[in-house]
């Protein structure tokens, strides 16, 4: 019997941690040696650069097209096929981002200047030195999504989201090994080679079991190849979905560039918190779902297809609100122990608790878009995610854009947030026409409970941050998050959420 969706999704679970877990260490590292100066701003930029296009190839997207027919094909038995359409979206890949890393190396001074049009002089020229070091990294990443394809459809979760860890770990290394010699510009480059050294070695780790599974790889560019253009024609859409949402942070990185020193850098700081629950508990829940969803979607009914995205919706609402909550009420000493050190002072924290505070208000709407989008995906629809995507990114660009004026890097963040509930509510009215009513009778009291019990967590975060004012950052924030989660796991409980429940007696079972 293969394990439930929920166990499935806390191995992606428990691979994300341990990767947000060191990315933090990296990041706090990081703050140390750079601060919000404008050395953090060029090698922000630079990182964001080719992330670019590991996105647009890599990941979900590669993810949202292949897995549907490489399940597909496994439950039907078709091991062989599997195994050369497999070989055969490799060697494109390889293909596709040998000369997607070759132009980027060439055109680094364009694209600098595209994406941040608000750097000049020594931040702008270590910027482009940055991208040429950086750009072949993307290549590296986007193969290791072509890992991740191929162990989660056969229910391997955990190694293929744990990876992105030694990639944080070579900066890391990187860091401490040089940060007492070089320092600035100097420091910045020499990350910049660990950063693509440890991309070659994330991918490194994935190849053994991926290749136990596909074993030896057919190398052919063979369109003909069964499922090969099915893969095409679904990626297609989805590189243009995963452009919009591109186009859309590269936008808040040349509005923050347009704000002076340091605000890309803060930005980049509160988007690493933010994402936390959206990639424990958002795409933990849709990477789980996704396989599940395409082996129903060939011999299921849309009842089944909709149980499932209710119930993985229940999930991550269960999870991502109280953090959003979290981060709004407890952002200061939250920043402050990841960051505040070095480089990094006490004004640094507040101004970047204050943008998490705003990305948090989004939290919920992107951490379920993910989970919706799966089910399109499932369904072979790849269309409709863009559309919504497109749409709300038009929103996000405007609205950040008149934001900054009056609140600077906190505008753009909340013109992110507020885009992304109506990119949800597009594909909820999407979904709602294929399979019906996605909200039922016992919908209601469920987002209460989660409610109520934010907001008493919430009080009683903020009641144990006031007590333990003037103590260390790091006792504040532990002492206050432990105390919003415990009131909140009791409080859902008591009020009788399935999730809060199943929770509490997962740990009185290990006990």
């Amino acid at each position: 019997m293969p394990p439930s969706a929920g166990r499935l999704a806390s191995r992606v679970a428990a691979g994300v941690l341990l990767t947000r877990i060191l990315g933090f260490v990296r990041e706090r590292v990081f703050a140390h040696y750079f601060g919000n100066t404008p050395v953090a701003d060029a090698f922000r930029a630079a990182l964001k650069i080719p992330n670019v296009i590991r996105n647009l190839l890599g990941e979900g997207t590669l993810a949202a097209s292949f897995i549907p027919v490489y399940a597909g094909m496994i439950e039907r038995n078709e091991t062989e096929a599997a195994r050369r359409l497999a070989g055969v979206i490799a060697s494109l890949l390889l293909a596709l981002t040998a000369i997607a890393a070759l132009l980027g190396v060439v055109l680094a001074p364009i694209i600098t200047a595209i994406a941040a049009p608000g750097f000049t002089g020594p931040t702008r020229d270590l910027t482009v030195s940055l991208v040429a070091i950086m750009f072949p990294m993307s290549g590296l990443t986007i193969l290791s999504a072509w890992c991740l394809g191929v162990l989660n459809t056969h229910r391997r979760f955990f190694l293929s989201y744990a990876a992105p860890a030694v990639w944080n770990i070579a900066q890391i290394a990187t860091l401490v090994a040089l940060g007492g010699s070089l320092a600035g510009a100097s420091l910045a480059v020499g990350l910049a080679w660990g950063a693509l050294a440890g991309s070659a070695l994330q991918l490194a780790i994935q190849l053994p079991p991926t290749l136990r599974y596909v074993g030896r790889l057919h190398w052919s560019l063979d369109l003909n190849t069964s499922g090969v253009r099915s893969v095409i024609r679904g990626w297609i859409p989805v590189v243009f979905g995963a452009g919009v949402a591109q186009i859309s942070s590269i936008i808040d990185t040349q509005l923050g560039s347009l704000l002076g020193a340091g605000a890309v850098a803060v930005l980049g700081y509160a988007q690493l918190i933010a994402v936390l629950p959206v990639s424990l508990f958002g795409v933990s829940v849709a990477a789980a779902t996704l396989p599940e969803l395409s082996r129903d979607a060939v011999g299921q009914g849309t009842d089944v297809l909709r149980r499932r995205i209710v119930e993985g919706a229940r999930r991550v609402a269960f999870f991502v609100v109280p953090s959003a909550f979290a981060f709004a009420v407890l952002g200061v000493p939250i920043v402050g122990m990841l960051f505040q050190t070095g480089q990094f002072r006490a004004d640094d924290t507040r101004i970047v608790a204050t943008v998490l505070a705003a990305y948090a208000l989004g939290l919920p709407a992107q951490a379920s878009v993910k989970l919706l989008a799966s089910a399109f995906y499932a369904m072979g629809d790849t269309r409709s995610p863009v559309k919504a995507a497109a749409i709300s990114m038009l929103l996000s660009a405007a609205l950040a854009a008149l934001l900054m004026q009056w609140y600077g890097p906190t505008g753009i963040a909340l013109g992110a947030s507020i885009a992304a509930y109506l990119n949800v509510i597009l594909h909820f009215r999407g979904l709602t026409s294929r399979l019906g009513a996605l909200i039922g009778p016992r919908t209601t009291p469920t987002a209460v409970a989660v409610l109520l019990a934010s907001v008493l967590a919430s009080a009683a975060g903020v009641g144990v941050d006031s007590l333990l004012s003037g103590r260390p950052l790091w006792l504040t924030a532990v002492a206050a998050t432990a105390g919003f989660g415990l009131v909140y796991v009791v409080c859902t409980a008591l009020l009788g959420h399935v999730d809060a429940r199943a929770l509490v007696r997962r740990f009185a079972h290990r006990d």
